[in-house]
């Protein structure tokens, strides 16, 4: 049975693109108009609404204007996923601590599997050089779209409309439920690091690695407030 058939698929508007410092206005109005193409209306942008020429993006947003208009600006992607249960970094980069990256259609399945009425973001980085390791971190999940070698490097648009299209082929009303957002579950990560450190736990180094290989895993089962 295919994915978009189960009980809990994915409810598009829940999904958030946030775009992580992007910096041609135009991108912003590309992928507008990407998002609209799936469904797809919550954008949110690390930076400053200021910084970026409203006539630009709209002239490449052209009737997906209103997803502009509604763009919610942020200082961090912390700051943007407080209320979201599961933020997505898309990177090209493995490192060490990231575990394995998931395709954009392994990411809307899994993503489609837990999802009950809670927000997800998929952060997005800067044109020219993505997210940095320090963002990537921020984020609880990494996927990556592959490419040729010779030219690995994708439009910001094109990679929002590949993970846009591969979560607008899992869509359907979810059933309501009472999610934690990352806020609270960061809340929790750093309480159980504290009585970690007190007993001991932590005797030189590693408390930054054990709090982000939790806030993972709990981001990942999809914990609601009565589990």
């Amino acid at each position: 049975m295919h994915k978009a058939r189960k009980l809990f698929c994915m409810n598009l508007k829940n999904v958030i693109i946030l775009l992580v410092r992007p910096e041609k206005s135009q991108n912003i109005g590309a992928v507008c108009r990407a998002m609209a193409n799936c469904g797809i209306s919550n954008l949110r942008i690390v930076g400053k609404k200021e910084s970026y020429d409203d006539e630009k993006v709209r002239v490449l947003a052209i009737h997906a204007a209103p997803i502009w208009e509604r763009a919610e600006f942020f200082s961090s992607i912390t700051q943007a996923t407080k209320d979201c249960t599961i933020c997505a970094g898309t990177t090209r980069r493995r490192g060490k601590k990231r575990g394995r990256l998931l395709l954009p259609e392994e990411f809307a399945d899994a993503a489609s599997e837990q999802s009950n009425g809670e927000k997800i973001a998929i952060a997005f980085g800067n044109e020219r050089t993505g997210l940095t390791e320090e963002e990537l971190n921020e984020c609880t999940i990494g996927i990556t779209i592959p490419s040729d070698d010779n030219f690995p490097s994708l439009n910001l648009s094109h990679a929002v409309q590949i993970v846009a299209y591969s979560l607008f082929r899992v869509q359907k009303i979810a059933s309501p439920s009472n999610p934690i957002p990352l806020e609270k579950l960061d809340f929790c990560v750093n309480k159980i690091c504290d009585d970690l450190q007190k007993i001991g736990f932590f005797k030189i180094a590693g408390r930054e690695d054990m709090a982000r290989f939790f806030r993972s895993v709990f981001s990942r089962a999809a914990l609601t407030e009565n589990q």
